[in-house]
């Protein structure tokens, strides 16, 4: 029997280091190409730079303009996470601990657009009317309607499991409705809301197709559509589009990083109090 775990275990780490390399090859290749000459990096190897191409990152940065691209990305990505943070907090506890049947209407609305397609036509002519096409503010509101349905869903979840009688407790001690909710809802809340912060700050910094629809204007364009015109104007220099690239995955990758405590801090507080 131990013979056959053993062997098992063989296998299944094997399979597991294939899907890993399947997965971390394109990314040395895009990581060392960053650093080739033009020449070296047309043939996509895994073989180290015969010279380190460090220029080619300032390269990109002047010609790719990705100066304010970057500013572009993090503004979309902090101010919408930040609005869903928040507005997922104060609804998820109030959804949860009132559950009258107007509340469970409006919970079950929210949450539909979790499977609910987005119809871009549509959502152009309410921006065009709303006059947020083409603007900052518009794709920010636009980020954060997307994702508040499963943020909800996730919020509303952890709220159930706060025994409700850390709130009565905290009523009869005078707290009122603001007060128990700032300064004893939002301290349980922490795992959930730091969780939900991370995911959709790299879920907004990677996505490409709300702002190709919605922003016209390349002086708005975040990260992702700056790596797609660059790509467009030096399709021929992979070790500049490479660059390019890692440029645009170092801050989510940074981010993840920072965040990877709270994500597994969450779901551990979620599990503990279940």
């Amino acid at each position: 029997m131990k013979a056959k775990k053993a062997v098992s275990k063989i296998i299944i780490n094997m399979v597991v280091w294939m899907i890993s390399l399947v997965v971390l090859i394109p990314l040395v290749v895009i990581l060392l190409n960053a650093f080739k000459d033009r020449a070296e990096s047309n043939s996509m190897s895994l073989a180290l730079p015969t010279k380190w191409m460090f220029e080619n990152f300032a390269v990109v940065i002047e010609r790719g303009k990705l100066a304010i691209s970057f500013l572009n990305s993090l503004v979309y990505a902090a101010s919408s996470a930040t609005l869903i943070v928040i507005v997922v907090g104060a609804a998820a506890f109030t959804l949860a601990r009132n559950r009258s049947k107007l509340n469970n209407i409006i919970y079950y609305f929210l949450i539909a657009g979790i499977a609910i397609p987005i119809n871009h036509v549509a959502l152009m002519e309410v921006m065009k009317f709303t006059s947020l096409m083409n603007t900052r503010v518009g794709i920010i509101l636009i980020y954060a309607a997307i994702n508040i349905p499963l943020s909800i869903f996730l919020g509303y979840g952890f709220v159930n499991t706060i025994p409700r009688e850390i709130d009565e407790a905290a009523v009869i001690d005078g707290c009122t409705p603001l007060m128990l909710f700032v300064q004893i809802i939002i301290p349980l809340l922490k795992p959930i809301l730091s969780t939900l912060f991370v995911l959709n700050f790299m879920a907004v910094w990677n996505d490409f197709i709300m702002p190709l629809y919605f922003l016209n204007n390349s002086a708005q364009w975040p990260m992702t559509l700056a790596v797609y015109n660059f790509f467009g104007a030096f399709e021929n220099s992979w070790n500049l589009v490479s660059a390019n690239i890692v440029l645009t995955l170092l801050p989510v990758f940074a981010v993840f990083i920072l965040g990877q405590k709270y994500i597994v801090g969450g779901i551990s507080a979620g599990a503990v109090k279940g």
